[in-house]
């Protein structure tokens, strides 16, 4: 009998795999049914079950998992080569119950409906309406590093501790949920997460814990960085499985919070990346450009690049490969390059908007 639930299971991972190969081409489905339907309830509920815990239980299920797996190759060594099918349907029959567990708890929305058509946006964007977006952030992006900072050549250090900024996260939300109610964001559940040390090492800034929901923070990374990363993790929450929507829909969170340091750390986010975009486009602008944004601006993005370099590993390329290919899997085709796009949001969502 066990052996037939396991060959079924094992049958059945098969069948999701056509299943969602098939799901990628109807996106309007899962943003309805999934996305806006299924999803919201399961979201909510494992917030509620997970988020009041303080610590990650997310980073002690996975402990315990990869205990347990380790534990069972080991035992279980031998069967290989005397006891090889059934060696492979318990492997499969577990595969199947994880992949099943993993795309009904979240990782359907990786098929959902592109936002910007969901916000009725453009997805291009002309080099000319670049350039006036970011001339705009900078604009904006100096007036709060001066009002923050005193002096333009002075870096802004955030005065909370980042289990304080944490707390301050859903502040924005609800902001920006006056506007778009769907992006209200309780209960909460982020945390800054007990493998802060490897994530770090690999190149990550944090990660959504898809069993359980909490949206995990690395708890190493710059305190200027924080609310940007905090921001971004809990658009994974909400359902934006996409690098680059998680990242505009984290940078409004930012924007739109009360706290200034906030909207500071938002809106240098965006600067960065539209000088990138900027760069590639126009180097001899972006050049130019570069003289007019404030020494203290620039200082805080080179503390952010100091801190990684003084992380780099021969392992982390190895990392990034990786998650890389997870991406492109999972209906990213333009894999971890896809953080980029988020230019294309904002330059679109600001055409017609004030900063």
């Amino acid at each position: 009998m066990f052996k037939n639930k396991k060959l079924g299971l094992v049958i059945f991972l098969g069948i999701q795999i056509v299943l969602i190969s098939i799901l990628k081409h109807y996106p309007e489905y899962v943003e309805q049914f999934y996305s806006n339907g299924l999803y919201v309830f399961v979201s909510k509920l494992s917030r509620y079950v997970f988020g009041w815990i303080p610590f990650s239980v997310g980073d002690i299920f996975y402990t315990l998992a990869g205990i347990y797996v380790i534990r069972w190759l080991i035992i279980n060594r031998k069967r290989i080569f005397k006891d090889t099918k059934n060696w492979f349907l318990d492997i499969g029959a577990t595969l199947s119950i994880a992949y099943f567990a993993f795309h009904v708890l979240w990782a359907f929305n990786y098929y959902r409906q592109p936002l910007y058509k969901s916000l009725n946006l453009e997805a291009e964007y002309t080099t000319e309406q670049l350039i006036s977006f970011t001339e705009k952030l900078i604009q904006k992006s100096n007036n709060l590093h001066l009002q923050l900072a005193k002096n333009d050549t002075l870096k802004v250090e955030l005065p909370y501790t980042k289990s304080e900024i944490l707390s301050k996260v859903k502040d924005g939300y609800s902001t920006l949920s006056e506007i778009y109610p769907h992006l209200e964001y309780h209960p909460k559940s982020i945390k800054k997460s007990i493998y802060s040390v490897p994530l770090t090492y690999m190149g990550f800034s944090g990660y959504l814990n898809p069993f359980t929901n909490e949206a995990q923070v690395n708890g190493l990374i710059s305190t200027y960085k924080f609310p940007t990363t905090s921001c971004h993790e809990a658009a994974h929450q909400l359902g934006y499985a996409a690098e680059n929507e998680a990242n505009f829909i984290g940078s409004l969170a930012a924007i739109h919070n009360k706290d200034v340091y906030f909207k500071y750390s938002g809106y240098t986010f965006a600067l960065r990346y539209c000088l990138a975009e900027l760069y590639k486009r126009d180097p001899e602008r972006y050049l130019a450009i570069m003289f007019s944004i404030n020494k203290g601006i620039l200082k805080n993005y080179q503390e952010v690049q100091d801190f990684w370099k003084s992380y780099e590993n021969p392992i982390e390329p190895i990392f990034e490969k990786t998650f890389d290919s997870f991406l492109k899997a999972n209906n990213q085709s333009a894999g971890m390059k896809s953080y980029s796009y988020v230019v294309a949001l904002l330059v679109n969502y600001y055409e017609d908007k004030p900063l």
